[in-house]
Order: C-alpha cells, then structure tokens, then sequence
C-alpha cells in the first residue's frame, strides 16, 4: 500500500515502455519498461552486458530504439528536434563511471565546460556563482584551480558529481558512483548523493553493481535481466526474494 500511495503522489519524470533493442541477432533489450518517479531515487542493477549502457544511450537520444518509447519529463524524445534534445539535455545530469574529467582543463574549466555548451539557458558573463556553489556543495571550494591529476579518486568524483550538478538538472543519472573507490569514500559519496536529492528534489537513476549503495540509496529498485525488469520493489523486498535469479543479484 505504501508504494501505491507513493505513486499515486508523484509524477513520472520519466517512462520507458516496451523498450527494444537489438545488433544483428543478439536482443539486448526485449520489451524493458521503467518509471522514474519526482523525487526518487530508483535503483537499477543489471549483470554486466545486460543492457544497461544501451538503455542510457537510448534515454539521451546517442542511440535510437527498434521499438518502444521513451518520455522524459513529458516530452516524447522520438519527436524532438537536435535542438529540442539538445535542451532537454540540459535536464539530465550525468556522473560518468570514472569520473570522466578533462585531464588538460582545472576544476573550473570542466564545470564550465558545460555551461558553454548551453548559452542560452546560462550567462556565461556570471559563471563565478554556479561554480562556487556546486563545489560548495560537494564540499570541495577550494580546489577550483586544481588539475584533476592533482586530486584523489574520491575528489574527482566529487568534482564530476558537482559537474553533473550545474546544469541544474531535474534528473541525474548515475553510472556506477561507487565504482573503484575505498568503502569509506563510496560511504561518503553515497552520502553526498542523498544530501542533493535532499536539497534539490532530484530524481536519480542509480545504475550500480554496488548492493551496500542499493541498500542505502534506493527508494526503490529494478533488475535488468534478459533484456526486460525483471522485477521491480524495495531493497527489502527484492533482498528477502526466494527467486534464485533475484537472490543472485545479493550474493
């Protein structure tokens, strides 16, 4: 009931129906279906090559389905312009397996980069404020001049988090936060992803390997197996599950 009653609560950000996508024979995705919902974190765990990566290329439009479709904050992105998607881009937040910092530019130049891109939501006279305040909240100001090679793993993955952030973005979609990280700084980032969600009211997308950040971060949880989601319910539901596919996920 409570999950009902949290659905019946809040919009869908976004929805994924009848997903399909294929490479010669091989069926990656065979009719996947996901629902962000306003405010939530959902969790998607998948075994590698299950899917996962091209289910993000066909959300941000670098991939194009065989069949299904794809909503992302009401808009239908199979009938939108480059510029239209270029826009709605700017909705989507995305922390990179890795990091994926621009190892020649310092930590100012890799949070503008963003901006700079997208001129027309952003006066890139006054890009001063933005920056400050996405590295104040990840809680690293005073590396702003700073090259990345200068920084630990857990700090460049702050610093692609606060990346992430400056577009203000109403979704985040997160590749594996925790991957290649001590538990320690994955406990902190963890940490950090809840306090923005907090602050912001983001809807996150959380694809991880990672089932102690499951565990702590999901609001609710979807595996990716055999190219559909295959099941769908909370941490505590999915965990206690007798199904030897769904127990595989929590070994």
């Amino acid at each position: 009931m409570g999950e009902l009653q949290h659905k019946a609560r809040k919009k869908p950000v976004l929805q994924i129906k009848n997903l399909h996508k294929g490479f010669g024979d091989l069926e990656v995705l065979n009719g996947f279906n996901l629902t962000l919902f306003e405010g939530e974190n959902l969790v998607m765990m998948g075994k590698s090559g299950s899917g996962k990566s091209v289910m993000i290329k066909c959300l941000v439009g670098l991939m194009e389905p065989d069949q299904g479709s794809i909503e992302v904050l009401g808009n239908d992105i199979s009938t939108l312009a480059r510029h239209e998607m270029d826009e709605l881009r700017t909705e989507i937040g995305f922390l990179f397996q890795g990091s994926a910092l621009y190892d020649s530019m310092t930590v100012r130049e890799n949070l503008e980069f963003p901006l700079r891109r997208h001129t027309k939501k952003f006066d890139l006279k006054n890009t001063d404020a933005l920056v400050h305040e996405a590295l104040e909240n990840v809680g690293l100001p005073n590396t702003i001049n700073l090259m990345p090679a200068e920084l630990s793993g857990g700090m460049q993955r702050r610093i692609a988090l606060a990346r992430a952030l400056i577009l203000q973005p109403k979704i985040i979609l997160y590749d594996e936060p925790t991957t290649g990280l001590d538990p320690i700084t994955s406990k902190e980032i963890i940490e950090l992803m809840k306090t923005i969600q907090k602050k912001y009211n983001t809807s996150s997308l959380i694809i991880t390997h990672d089932v102690d950040c499951a565990r702590v971060i999901s609001n609710r949880m979807i595996l990716l197996l055999d190219g559909i989601n295959y099941a769908e319910g909370t941490f505590e539901e999915l965990s206690s599950s007798k199904d030897p596919k769904i127990m595989a996920f929590f070994k």
